[in-house]
């Protein structure tokens, strides 16, 4: 039986955090002993942390909150590619691939998965990707980095680019030591109502087809 892939940053009170976000704690809030039937834990997050799926909410106004996302968004056959030979991720860049029909592309850049770490630079998606994937029928990218635009970015022109073509986000995906190529991807939100993002479990399983 072909094994399951997990492509979840580990969520831990030592995890690295967007600079000024909310950190992520857990905490057993009520003991065993305490309510004299079980533990009940409690966590303490900003929806991005980790592994986690963008809602276009959360960079503009008028933007789909969570529940409102298709879920088969997030479910279905992926391709990996590995572009970490590249500073700059353009539309030439990806021309190098295959894109034709696919509609998940999952991007392998040079940064290191590393989630207690947050870095100061990221490599550039270009945001004139966003026509680009649109053209071959992409519906979501996902990249191992906390973002896909610059940390210090307040115009989030690649995030706008995607959203305009009709294209989801899923960020911090661990790729580190996934080959590329295709595999099915299941890296399903919370259904949370107005939610401006959400944690996800992302996982990918090898295809033998060809997308």
């Amino acid at each position: 039986m072909t094994k399951w892939i997990d492509i979840t940053q580990p969520l831990t009170n030592d995890m690295a955090h967007w600079p000024g976000d909310r950190p992520f704690t857990y905490e057993v809030a009520a003991t065993k002993e305490q309510t004299g039937s079980a533990n009940v834990g409690k966590i303490t997050t900003s929806v991005h942390m980790g592994t986690h799926v963008d809602a276009p909410f959360h960079f503009d106004n008028n933007g789909e909150t969570m529940e409102q996302i298709p879920i088969d968004v997030y479910i279905g056959k992926a391709l990996v590619i590995d572009v970490s030979e590249n500073k700059t991720i353009t539309p030439e860049v990806l021309d190098n691939f295959n894109l034709e029909s696919v509609k998940r592309l999952l991007i392998r850049t040079s940064l290191p998965n590393n989630p207690k770490f947050f870095p100061e630079d990221l490599p550039v998606l270009a945001p004139t990707i966003g026509n680009y994937l649109a053209e071959k029928g992409v519906r979501l990218l996902g990249v191992d980095m906390p973002s896909v635009d610059p940390i210090t970015s307040k115009t989030l022109d690649t995030h706008h680019a995607l959203y305009r073509n009709g294209i989801h986000i899923l960020e911090n995906i661990m790729l580190d030591g996934v080959e590329p190529g295709e595999y099915e991807l299941i890296a399903l939100p919370l259904k949370i109502v107005g939610g401006d993002g959400s944690p996800v479990r992302a996982v990918l399983r090898p295809l033998k087809e060809e997308i």
